[in-house]
Protein backbone atom coordinates (compact mmCIF):
# COMPACT_ATOMS: atom_id res chain seq x y z
CA UNK A 1 0.00 0.00 0.00
CA UNK A 2 1.44 3.34 -1.05
CA UNK A 3 -1.19 6.03 -0.46
CA UNK A 4 -1.29 8.24 2.56
CA UNK A 5 -4.35 6.58 4.09
CA UNK A 6 -2.93 3.09 4.32
CA UNK A 7 0.41 2.56 6.04
CA UNK A 8 1.86 4.92 8.66
CA UNK A 9 4.42 7.37 7.30
CA UNK A 10 7.51 8.90 8.88
CA UNK A 11 5.57 11.78 10.42
CA UNK A 12 3.11 9.31 11.95
CA UNK A 13 5.91 7.35 13.56
CA UNK A 14 7.49 10.50 14.96
CA UNK A 15 4.19 11.51 16.61
CA UNK A 16 3.61 7.97 17.91
CA UNK A 17 7.14 7.95 19.30
CA UNK A 18 6.49 11.19 21.21
CA UNK A 19 3.25 9.75 22.61
CA UNK A 20 5.12 6.63 23.76
CA UNK A 21 7.64 8.81 25.57
CA UNK A 22 4.74 10.71 27.17
CA UNK A 23 3.17 7.43 28.37
CA UNK A 24 6.44 6.23 29.87
CA UNK A 25 7.00 9.50 31.71
CA UNK A 26 3.38 9.85 32.89
CA UNK A 27 3.06 6.27 34.16
CA UNK A 28 6.46 6.37 35.88
CA UNK A 29 5.77 9.76 37.51
CA UNK A 30 2.33 8.70 38.79
CA UNK A 31 3.62 5.38 40.17
CA UNK A 32 6.67 6.86 41.91
CA UNK A 33 4.70 9.83 43.31
CA UNK A 34 1.95 7.56 44.62
CA UNK A 35 4.39 5.17 46.29
CA UNK A 36 6.40 7.98 47.90
CA UNK A 37 3.40 10.01 49.17
CA UNK A 38 1.07 7.18 50.27
CA UNK A 39 -1.19 7.22 52.22
CA UNK A 40 -1.45 11.00 51.75
CA UNK A 41 -1.26 10.97 47.98
CA UNK A 42 -3.52 13.34 46.04
CA UNK A 43 -4.60 10.49 43.72
CA UNK A 44 -5.00 6.74 43.90
CA UNK A 45 -6.29 6.88 47.45
CA UNK A 46 -9.66 5.26 46.63
CA UNK A 47 -8.18 2.00 45.32
CA UNK A 48 -4.39 2.16 45.84
CA UNK A 49 -3.70 -1.41 44.70
CA UNK A 50 -5.68 -0.91 41.46
CA UNK A 51 -3.91 2.40 40.88
CA UNK A 52 -0.46 0.83 41.23
CA UNK A 53 -1.40 -2.14 39.03
CA UNK A 54 -2.81 0.19 36.35
CA UNK A 55 0.37 2.31 36.37
CA UNK A 56 2.52 -0.82 36.00
CA UNK A 57 0.36 -2.17 33.14
CA UNK A 58 0.29 1.23 31.41
CA UNK A 59 4.08 1.52 31.78
CA UNK A 60 4.59 -2.01 30.41
CA UNK A 61 2.33 -1.42 27.41
CA UNK A 62 4.11 1.88 26.69
CA UNK A 63 7.48 0.11 26.86
CA UNK A 64 6.29 -2.65 24.51
CA UNK A 65 4.97 -0.11 21.99
CA UNK A 66 8.23 1.85 22.17
CA UNK A 67 10.31 -1.33 21.73
CA UNK A 68 8.16 -2.50 18.83
CA UNK A 69 9.20 0.60 16.87
CA UNK A 70 7.95 0.79 13.29
CA UNK A 71 6.35 -2.61 13.14
CA UNK A 72 3.75 -3.17 10.46
CA UNK A 73 0.19 -2.05 11.20
CA UNK A 74 -2.68 -2.91 8.85
CA UNK A 75 -3.41 0.79 8.40
CA UNK A 76 -3.01 4.11 10.09
CA UNK A 77 -6.69 4.02 11.09
CA UNK A 78 -6.12 0.83 13.10
CA UNK A 79 -3.00 2.33 14.70
CA UNK A 80 -4.87 5.49 15.76
CA UNK A 81 -7.86 3.64 17.22
CA UNK A 82 -5.72 1.10 19.10
CA UNK A 83 -3.60 3.83 20.68
CA UNK A 84 -6.72 5.83 21.59
CA UNK A 85 -8.28 2.79 23.25
CA UNK A 86 -5.09 2.07 25.26
CA UNK A 87 -4.82 5.64 26.56
CA UNK A 88 -8.55 5.94 27.31
CA UNK A 89 -8.71 2.61 29.16
CA UNK A 90 -5.57 3.28 31.21
CA UNK A 91 -6.45 6.84 32.22
CA UNK A 92 -10.09 5.89 32.93
CA UNK A 93 -8.83 3.13 35.27
CA UNK A 94 -6.55 5.64 37.02
CA UNK A 95 -9.49 8.05 37.42
CA UNK A 96 -11.65 5.27 38.85
CA UNK A 97 -8.92 4.25 41.34
CA UNK A 98 -8.55 7.92 42.35
CA UNK A 99 -12.25 8.54 43.04
CA UNK A 100 -13.35 9.94 39.66
CA UNK A 101 -12.78 13.21 37.82
CA UNK A 102 -12.27 15.13 41.04
CA UNK A 103 -8.67 13.85 41.00
CA UNK A 104 -8.10 15.98 37.86
CA UNK A 105 -6.26 13.11 36.17
CA UNK A 106 -8.52 13.51 33.11
CA UNK A 107 -6.06 16.14 31.93
CA UNK A 108 -3.73 13.26 31.05
CA UNK A 109 -5.97 12.55 28.04
CA UNK A 110 -5.31 15.93 26.42
CA UNK A 111 -1.97 15.10 24.80
CA UNK A 112 -2.79 11.54 23.57
CA UNK A 113 -6.15 12.64 22.18
CA UNK A 114 -4.63 15.69 20.46
CA UNK A 115 -1.84 13.55 18.97
CA UNK A 116 -4.24 10.91 17.65
CA UNK A 117 -6.52 13.59 16.18
CA UNK A 118 -3.48 14.91 14.26
CA UNK A 119 -3.12 11.49 12.69
CA UNK A 120 -6.84 10.91 12.12
CA UNK A 121 -8.64 11.20 8.79
CA UNK A 122 -12.18 12.05 7.70
CA UNK A 123 -14.56 11.52 10.68
CA UNK A 124 -12.07 9.78 12.92
CA UNK A 125 -11.37 12.87 15.15
CA UNK A 126 -15.01 12.80 16.33
CA UNK A 127 -14.75 9.07 17.02
CA UNK A 128 -11.56 9.60 19.03
CA UNK A 129 -13.16 12.38 21.10
CA UNK A 130 -16.25 10.21 21.65
CA UNK A 131 -14.17 7.25 22.87
CA UNK A 132 -12.22 9.43 25.30
CA UNK A 133 -15.41 11.13 26.57
CA UNK A 134 -17.18 7.79 27.04
CA UNK A 135 -14.17 6.56 28.99
CA UNK A 136 -14.34 9.53 31.37
CA UNK A 137 -18.14 9.35 31.80
CA UNK A 138 -18.13 5.55 32.09
CA UNK A 139 -15.59 5.47 34.90
CA UNK A 140 -17.51 8.27 36.63
CA UNK A 141 -20.72 6.25 36.55
CA UNK A 142 -18.93 3.16 37.93
CA UNK A 143 -17.17 5.20 40.62
CA UNK A 144 -20.46 6.77 41.73
CA UNK A 145 -22.23 3.38 41.80
CA UNK A 146 -19.33 1.91 43.80
CA UNK A 147 -19.48 4.79 46.26
CA UNK A 148 -16.07 6.09 45.30
CA UNK A 149 -17.32 9.41 43.89
CA UNK A 150 -20.24 11.72 44.74
CA UNK A 151 -23.03 12.36 42.27
CA UNK A 152 -22.07 16.02 42.30
CA UNK A 153 -19.01 15.19 40.13
CA UNK A 154 -21.10 14.48 37.03
CA UNK A 155 -20.99 18.11 35.79
CA UNK A 156 -17.20 18.01 36.13
CA UNK A 157 -17.11 14.79 34.10
CA UNK A 158 -19.33 16.39 31.45
CA UNK A 159 -17.06 19.43 31.34
CA UNK A 160 -14.06 17.14 30.77
CA UNK A 161 -15.91 15.57 27.83
CA UNK A 162 -16.68 19.02 26.39
CA UNK A 163 -13.00 19.99 26.69
CA UNK A 164 -12.01 16.81 24.85
CA UNK A 165 -14.44 17.53 21.99
CA UNK A 166 -13.33 21.17 21.76
CA UNK A 167 -9.72 20.00 21.62
CA UNK A 168 -10.53 17.49 18.85
CA UNK A 169 -12.43 20.08 16.80
CA UNK A 170 -9.60 22.61 17.24
CA UNK A 171 -6.90 20.19 16.14
CA UNK A 172 -8.94 18.77 13.24
CA UNK A 173 -8.11 21.63 10.76
CA UNK A 174 -4.45 21.33 11.70
CA UNK A 175 -4.73 17.61 11.01
CA UNK A 176 -6.12 18.26 7.53
CA UNK A 177 -3.32 20.66 6.67
CA UNK A 178 -0.75 18.32 8.15
CA UNK A 179 -2.12 15.43 6.12
CA UNK A 180 -2.12 17.50 2.93
CA UNK A 181 1.47 18.54 3.57
CA UNK A 182 2.39 14.93 4.23
CA UNK A 183 0.82 13.83 0.96
CA UNK A 184 2.63 16.64 -0.86
CA UNK A 185 5.93 15.77 0.77
CA UNK A 186 5.49 12.10 -0.08
CA UNK A 187 4.80 13.00 -3.69
CA UNK A 188 7.87 15.21 -3.72
CA UNK A 189 9.95 12.39 -2.24
CA UNK A 190 8.66 10.05 -4.94
CA UNK A 191 9.37 12.66 -7.61
CA UNK A 192 12.87 13.24 -6.25
CA UNK A 193 13.52 9.50 -6.06
CA UNK A 194 12.28 9.08 -9.63
CA UNK A 195 14.39 12.04 -10.75
CA UNK A 196 17.46 10.58 -9.04
CA UNK A 197 16.85 7.22 -10.69
CA UNK A 198 16.36 8.93 -14.05
CA UNK A 199 19.56 10.94 -13.62
CA UNK A 200 21.48 7.83 -12.64
CA UNK A 201 20.09 5.97 -15.65
CA UNK A 202 20.97 8.82 -18.02
CA UNK A 203 24.49 9.14 -16.62
CA UNK A 204 25.16 5.40 -16.80
CA UNK A 205 23.80 5.03 -20.33
CA UNK A 206 25.28 8.15 -21.87
CA UNK A 207 27.38 7.44 -24.93
CA UNK A 208 29.79 10.07 -23.62
CA UNK A 209 32.21 8.84 -20.97
CA UNK A 210 32.15 11.00 -17.85
CA UNK A 211 33.21 11.02 -14.23
CA UNK A 212 32.96 13.44 -11.30
CA UNK A 213 36.07 14.01 -9.15
CA UNK A 214 35.89 15.79 -5.79
CA UNK A 215 38.32 18.25 -4.24
CA UNK A 216 40.45 15.42 -2.80
CA UNK A 217 40.90 13.87 -6.27
CA UNK A 218 38.64 10.96 -5.40
CA UNK A 219 36.10 9.62 -7.91
CA UNK A 220 32.60 10.47 -6.73
CA UNK A 221 30.60 9.30 -9.76
CA UNK A 222 31.58 7.45 -12.93
CA UNK A 223 29.50 5.91 -15.69
CA UNK A 224 30.03 2.55 -17.31
CA UNK A 225 31.64 3.94 -20.45
CA UNK A 226 34.27 5.89 -18.50
CA UNK A 227 34.96 2.88 -16.26
CA UNK A 228 35.75 0.81 -19.35
CA UNK A 229 38.18 3.46 -20.56
CA UNK A 230 40.00 3.83 -17.23
CA UNK A 231 39.83 0.17 -16.18
CA UNK A 232 36.83 -1.81 -14.99
CA UNK A 233 37.13 -2.99 -11.42
CA UNK A 234 39.58 -0.18 -10.63
CA UNK A 235 37.72 2.96 -11.74
CA UNK A 236 34.91 2.86 -9.18
CA UNK A 237 33.29 5.49 -6.95
CA UNK A 238 35.54 6.21 -3.99
CA UNK A 239 38.80 5.31 -5.73
CA UNK A 240 41.67 7.80 -5.87
CA UNK A 241 42.15 9.19 -9.37
CA UNK A 242 45.93 8.90 -9.08
CA UNK A 243 45.66 5.15 -8.50
CA UNK A 244 43.21 4.71 -11.40
CA UNK A 245 44.87 6.92 -14.03
CA UNK A 246 48.06 8.89 -13.21
CA UNK A 247 48.03 10.68 -16.62
CA UNK A 248 44.51 11.94 -15.97
CA UNK A 249 45.47 13.10 -12.47
CA UNK A 250 48.44 14.98 -13.95
CA UNK A 251 46.14 16.80 -16.37
CA UNK A 252 43.66 17.60 -13.60
CA UNK A 253 46.42 18.96 -11.34
CA UNK A 254 47.75 21.17 -14.14
CA UNK A 255 44.21 22.38 -14.83
CA UNK A 256 43.70 23.28 -11.15
CA UNK A 257 47.05 25.14 -11.07
CA UNK A 258 46.12 27.18 -14.12
CA UNK A 259 42.80 28.16 -12.48
CA UNK A 260 44.50 29.22 -9.25
CA UNK A 261 47.10 31.31 -11.07
CA UNK A 262 44.50 32.92 -13.32
CA UNK A 263 46.18 31.65 -16.46
CA UNK A 264 44.35 30.38 -19.49
CA UNK A 265 43.19 26.81 -19.04
CA UNK A 266 45.59 24.39 -20.66
CA UNK A 267 44.55 22.16 -23.51
CA UNK A 268 46.11 18.73 -23.15
CA UNK A 269 46.73 16.18 -25.82
CA UNK A 270 45.18 12.70 -25.79
CA UNK A 271 46.31 9.91 -23.49
CA UNK A 272 46.13 6.13 -23.73
CA UNK A 273 43.18 4.35 -22.17
CA UNK A 274 43.62 1.61 -19.57
CA UNK A 275 44.54 -1.22 -21.94
CA UNK A 276 46.34 0.92 -24.53
CA UNK A 277 43.77 0.22 -27.24
CA UNK A 278 42.66 3.81 -27.86
CA UNK A 279 43.52 7.47 -27.35
CA UNK A 280 41.36 9.45 -24.94
CA UNK A 281 41.06 13.24 -24.84
CA UNK A 282 39.90 14.62 -21.43
CA UNK A 283 37.74 17.76 -21.12
CA UNK A 284 37.48 19.27 -17.61
CA UNK A 285 34.72 21.56 -16.31
CA UNK A 286 34.19 22.85 -12.72
CA UNK A 287 31.03 22.12 -10.74
CA UNK A 288 30.30 24.98 -8.36
CA UNK A 289 32.39 27.93 -7.23
CA UNK A 290 34.39 26.32 -4.43
CA UNK A 291 38.17 25.96 -4.60
CA UNK A 292 39.45 23.38 -5.16
CA UNK A 293 36.43 22.69 -7.29
CA UNK A 294 34.56 19.47 -7.79
CA UNK A 295 35.05 18.77 -11.49
CA UNK A 296 33.22 17.00 -14.27
CA UNK A 297 35.54 15.22 -16.70
CA UNK A 298 34.41 14.08 -20.12
CA UNK A 299 36.59 11.46 -21.81
CA UNK A 300 36.41 11.68 -25.58
CA UNK A 301 37.47 8.76 -27.74
CA UNK A 302 39.66 10.38 -30.37
CA UNK A 303 38.90 7.56 -32.80
CA UNK A 304 35.27 8.61 -32.86
CA UNK A 305 36.30 12.25 -33.23
CA UNK A 306 38.65 11.35 -36.08
CA UNK A 307 35.87 9.53 -37.87
CA UNK A 308 33.68 12.64 -37.73
CA UNK A 309 36.28 14.91 -39.30
CA UNK A 310 37.64 12.35 -41.74
CA UNK A 311 35.52 13.49 -44.68
CA UNK A 312 36.34 17.18 -44.27
CA UNK A 313 40.01 16.34 -43.85
CA UNK A 314 40.08 14.29 -47.03
CA UNK A 315 38.28 17.02 -48.93
CA UNK A 316 40.85 19.61 -47.80
CA UNK A 317 43.72 17.30 -48.70
CA UNK A 318 42.15 16.68 -52.07
CA UNK A 319 42.10 20.38 -52.84
CA UNK A 320 45.64 20.77 -51.54
CA UNK A 321 46.93 17.83 -53.54
CA UNK A 322 45.34 19.15 -56.72
CA UNK A 323 47.16 22.45 -56.24
CA UNK A 324 50.41 20.65 -55.49
CA UNK A 325 50.05 18.47 -58.57
CA UNK A 326 49.67 21.44 -60.88
CA UNK A 327 51.79 24.12 -59.20
CA UNK A 328 54.70 22.19 -57.70
CA UNK A 329 55.05 18.77 -59.26
CA UNK A 330 55.92 19.83 -62.80
CA UNK A 331 58.40 22.62 -61.85
CA UNK A 332 60.12 20.35 -59.35
CA UNK A 333 60.37 17.62 -61.97
CA UNK A 334 61.94 20.06 -64.42
CA UNK A 335 64.42 21.24 -61.77
CA UNK A 336 65.37 17.67 -60.95
CA UNK A 337 65.88 16.76 -64.61
CA UNK A 338 67.92 19.90 -65.27
CA UNK A 339 70.11 19.27 -62.21
CA UNK A 340 70.70 15.70 -63.34
CA UNK A 341 71.76 16.85 -66.84
CA UNK A 342 73.93 19.56 -65.36
CA UNK A 343 75.70 17.05 -63.10
CA UNK A 344 76.55 14.96 -66.17
CA UNK A 345 78.31 17.89 -67.91
CA UNK A 346 82.07 17.27 -68.20
CA UNK A 347 82.79 20.99 -67.89
CA UNK A 348 81.70 21.09 -64.23
CA UNK A 349 84.20 20.95 -61.46
CA UNK A 350 83.87 18.80 -58.35
CA UNK A 351 82.32 21.58 -56.26
CA UNK A 352 79.76 22.50 -58.91
CA UNK A 353 78.94 18.83 -59.45
CA UNK A 354 78.29 18.50 -55.70
CA UNK A 355 75.94 21.47 -55.80
CA UNK A 356 74.04 19.95 -58.72
CA UNK A 357 73.69 16.71 -56.78
CA UNK A 358 72.28 18.65 -53.80
CA UNK A 359 69.71 20.33 -56.10
CA UNK A 360 68.81 16.98 -57.62
CA UNK A 361 68.49 15.25 -54.20
CA UNK A 362 66.31 17.92 -52.65
CA UNK A 363 64.13 18.07 -55.77
CA UNK A 364 63.61 14.33 -55.34
CA UNK A 365 62.72 14.88 -51.70
CA UNK A 366 60.09 17.47 -52.65
CA UNK A 367 58.73 15.05 -55.25
CA UNK A 368 58.41 12.35 -52.58
CA UNK A 369 56.48 14.73 -50.34
CA UNK A 370 54.13 15.53 -53.21
CA UNK A 371 53.62 11.82 -53.91
CA UNK A 372 52.88 11.13 -50.25
CA UNK A 373 50.26 13.87 -50.07
CA UNK A 374 48.70 12.72 -53.33
CA UNK A 375 48.58 9.15 -52.09
CA UNK A 376 47.00 10.27 -48.84
CA UNK A 377 44.22 12.23 -50.48
CA UNK A 378 43.49 9.78 -53.29
CA UNK A 379 43.74 6.53 -51.38
CA UNK A 380 40.98 4.05 -52.04
CA UNK A 381 38.54 2.73 -49.45
CA UNK A 382 39.86 -0.39 -47.73
CA UNK A 383 39.09 -3.83 -49.11
CA UNK A 384 39.06 -5.68 -45.83
CA UNK A 385 39.97 -9.34 -45.52
CA UNK A 386 40.52 -11.73 -42.65
CA UNK A 387 44.28 -12.09 -42.17
CA UNK A 388 46.02 -14.67 -39.99
CA UNK A 389 48.72 -12.66 -38.24
CA UNK A 390 51.16 -15.56 -37.90
CA UNK A 391 51.36 -16.14 -41.64
CA UNK A 392 51.12 -12.46 -42.57
CA UNK A 393 54.00 -11.43 -40.28
CA UNK A 394 56.28 -14.19 -41.57
CA UNK A 395 55.65 -13.21 -45.20
CA UNK A 396 56.11 -9.52 -44.40
CA UNK A 397 59.43 -10.07 -42.59
CA UNK A 398 60.81 -12.14 -45.45
CA UNK A 399 59.75 -9.58 -48.07
CA UNK A 400 61.05 -6.62 -46.05
CA UNK A 401 64.52 -8.10 -45.53
CA UNK A 402 64.73 -9.34 -49.11
CA UNK A 403 63.71 -6.01 -50.64
CA UNK A 404 66.12 -3.95 -48.52
CA UNK A 405 68.84 -6.63 -48.79
CA UNK A 406 69.07 -7.09 -45.05
CA UNK A 407 69.93 -10.24 -43.12
CA UNK A 408 66.75 -12.10 -42.01
CA UNK A 409 67.83 -11.68 -38.38
CA UNK A 410 67.39 -7.87 -38.54
CA UNK A 411 63.58 -8.13 -38.50
CA UNK A 412 62.41 -10.92 -36.22
CA UNK A 413 58.86 -12.10 -35.49
CA UNK A 414 58.02 -13.05 -31.91
CA UNK A 415 55.70 -16.06 -32.05
CA UNK A 416 52.31 -15.43 -30.46
CA UNK A 417 48.87 -17.00 -30.54
CA UNK A 418 48.75 -18.86 -33.85
CA UNK A 419 45.01 -18.38 -34.21
CA UNK A 420 44.81 -14.57 -34.06
CA UNK A 421 43.01 -13.06 -37.04
CA UNK A 422 42.48 -9.43 -37.92
CA UNK A 423 40.24 -7.60 -40.35
CA UNK A 424 42.17 -5.15 -42.57
CA UNK A 425 43.07 -4.21 -46.11
CA UNK A 426 46.22 -6.28 -46.87
CA UNK A 427 47.82 -3.57 -49.01
CA UNK A 428 47.19 -0.77 -46.54
CA UNK A 429 48.31 -2.88 -43.57
CA UNK A 430 51.47 -3.70 -45.54
CA UNK A 431 52.07 0.02 -46.09
CA UNK A 432 51.54 0.82 -42.39
CA UNK A 433 53.91 -1.84 -41.04
CA UNK A 434 56.50 -1.20 -43.78
CA UNK A 435 56.58 2.46 -42.82
CA UNK A 436 56.93 1.64 -39.11
CA UNK A 437 59.62 -0.99 -39.68
CA UNK A 438 61.61 1.31 -41.97
CA UNK A 439 61.38 4.10 -39.40
CA UNK A 440 62.60 1.67 -36.74
CA UNK A 441 65.64 0.87 -38.87
CA UNK A 442 66.45 4.48 -39.74
CA UNK A 443 65.70 6.17 -36.44
CA UNK A 444 66.06 3.28 -34.00
CA UNK A 445 68.76 0.92 -35.21
CA UNK A 446 71.06 3.33 -37.01
CA UNK A 447 73.10 2.84 -40.14
CA UNK A 448 74.23 -0.69 -39.21
CA UNK A 449 71.23 -2.48 -37.74
CA UNK A 450 72.07 -5.24 -35.29
CA UNK A 451 70.54 -8.66 -35.03
CA UNK A 452 67.01 -8.36 -33.69
CA UNK A 453 67.07 -4.57 -34.09
CA UNK A 454 63.39 -4.59 -35.09
CA UNK A 455 60.79 -7.03 -33.81
CA UNK A 456 57.20 -7.77 -34.78
CA UNK A 457 54.96 -8.88 -31.94
CA UNK A 458 51.27 -9.70 -31.96
CA UNK A 459 48.66 -10.80 -29.42
CA UNK A 460 45.45 -9.78 -27.72
CA UNK A 461 44.84 -7.00 -25.23
CA UNK A 462 44.12 -8.28 -21.74
CA UNK A 463 41.18 -5.95 -21.14
CA UNK A 464 38.94 -6.40 -24.18
CA UNK A 465 40.58 -9.11 -26.27
CA UNK A 466 41.23 -6.84 -29.27
CA UNK A 467 44.11 -8.09 -31.46
CA UNK A 468 47.21 -5.95 -31.91
CA UNK A 469 50.44 -5.91 -33.92
CA UNK A 470 53.55 -4.11 -32.63
CA UNK A 471 56.76 -2.87 -34.23
CA UNK A 472 59.50 -2.56 -31.60
CA UNK A 473 63.03 -1.20 -31.86
CA UNK A 474 65.99 -0.92 -29.50
CA UNK A 475 66.98 2.64 -30.38
CA UNK A 476 67.23 5.74 -28.19
CA UNK A 477 63.47 6.24 -28.23
CA UNK A 478 61.42 9.38 -28.75
CA UNK A 479 61.84 12.42 -26.51
CA UNK A 480 58.96 13.04 -24.13
CA UNK A 481 58.34 16.51 -25.56
CA UNK A 482 58.00 15.04 -29.07
CA UNK A 483 55.77 12.08 -28.17
CA UNK A 484 52.55 14.09 -28.59
CA UNK A 485 53.62 15.51 -31.97
CA UNK A 486 55.07 12.58 -33.87
CA UNK A 487 51.77 11.91 -35.67
CA UNK A 488 51.38 15.49 -36.82
CA UNK A 489 51.93 16.04 -40.57
CA UNK A 490 55.39 17.39 -41.54
CA UNK A 491 56.77 17.03 -37.99
CA UNK A 492 60.27 15.53 -38.01
CA UNK A 493 63.62 15.96 -36.26
CA UNK A 494 65.54 14.53 -39.21
CA UNK A 495 66.80 16.82 -41.95
CA UNK A 496 66.10 14.19 -44.59
CA UNK A 497 62.58 13.25 -43.50
CA UNK A 498 59.27 14.55 -44.80
CA UNK A 499 57.34 14.13 -41.53
CA UNK A 500 54.45 12.41 -43.31
CA UNK A 501 55.25 8.76 -42.66
CA UNK A 502 53.65 8.33 -39.23
CA UNK A 503 50.80 10.69 -40.15
CA UNK A 504 50.01 8.60 -43.21
CA UNK A 505 50.31 5.37 -41.21
CA UNK A 506 47.81 6.57 -38.60
CA UNK A 507 45.40 7.76 -41.29
CA UNK A 508 45.54 4.36 -42.99
CA UNK A 509 44.97 2.65 -39.64
CA UNK A 510 41.92 4.78 -38.92
CA UNK A 511 40.17 3.97 -42.20
CA UNK A 512 40.69 0.29 -41.32
CA UNK A 513 38.93 0.85 -37.96
CA UNK A 514 42.25 0.40 -36.18
CA UNK A 515 44.29 2.67 -33.91
CA UNK A 516 48.01 3.41 -34.15
CA UNK A 517 49.60 4.22 -30.78
CA UNK A 518 53.10 4.89 -29.50
CA UNK A 519 54.60 4.07 -26.13
CA UNK A 520 58.18 3.95 -24.83
CA UNK A 521 60.00 0.63 -25.00
CA UNK A 522 60.89 -1.45 -21.99
CA UNK A 523 63.55 -0.55 -21.05
CA UNK A 524 64.68 1.30 -24.20
CA UNK A 525 63.49 1.99 -27.71
CA UNK A 526 60.01 2.65 -29.02
CA UNK A 527 56.90 0.54 -29.58
CA UNK A 528 54.32 1.38 -32.23
CA UNK A 529 51.15 -0.66 -31.73
CA UNK A 530 48.31 -1.13 -34.22
CA UNK A 531 45.14 -2.13 -32.33
CA UNK A 532 42.61 -3.68 -34.68
CA UNK A 533 38.82 -3.65 -34.59
CA UNK A 534 36.96 -5.60 -31.94
CA UNK A 535 36.49 -9.15 -33.30
CA UNK A 536 32.88 -9.12 -32.06
CA UNK A 537 32.09 -6.49 -34.73
CA UNK A 538 33.63 -8.31 -37.67
CA UNK A 539 30.41 -9.69 -39.08
CA UNK A 540 28.86 -6.23 -39.32
CA UNK A 541 31.99 -4.83 -40.96
CA UNK A 542 32.22 -7.70 -43.45
CA UNK A 543 28.57 -7.30 -44.38
CA UNK A 544 29.02 -3.54 -44.77
CA UNK A 545 32.10 -3.86 -46.98
CA UNK A 546 30.58 -6.59 -49.14
CA UNK A 547 27.38 -4.58 -49.65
Amino acid sequence: MHDSTSAPADLTWRIVGLVNIYRLLAATTLLVTHLLTAPLSAFGDALPRLFDQTCVIYLSVAALLAAAGRRYWPSRRVLVLVHTFIDTAAIAALLYASGGVASNLAVLLVLPVGAMVLLAEKREPALIAALATLGVLGQQILAQLAGLAPIADYPLAGLAGVVIFVLALSVWPVSNRLRENEVRMRRQEIDLANLAQLSEYIVQHLRESMLVVDATDRIRLINESAAQMLGEGVAVPGALLGEVSPPLLYRLAAWRNSRRSGEAEQNFGPMNNADGSALVLPHIAPLGMTEPAVVLIFLEDTAALAAKVQQSKLAALGRLSASIAHEIRNPVGAMSHAAQLLAESPALGADDRRLAEIVHGNAGRVSNIVENVLGLSHRAQPRTEELLLTEWCQRFAAEFCSTLQLPPSVLQVDAGDAGIKVLADPGQLHQIIWNLAQNALVHGAGAAPATGAVRLRYGRLAGNGRPYLEVCDQGPGIAAEDAERIFEPFFTRKSSGSGLGLFLARELAEINDATLLHRPGDPIGSIFRVVFADPARWQGQIAGSSG
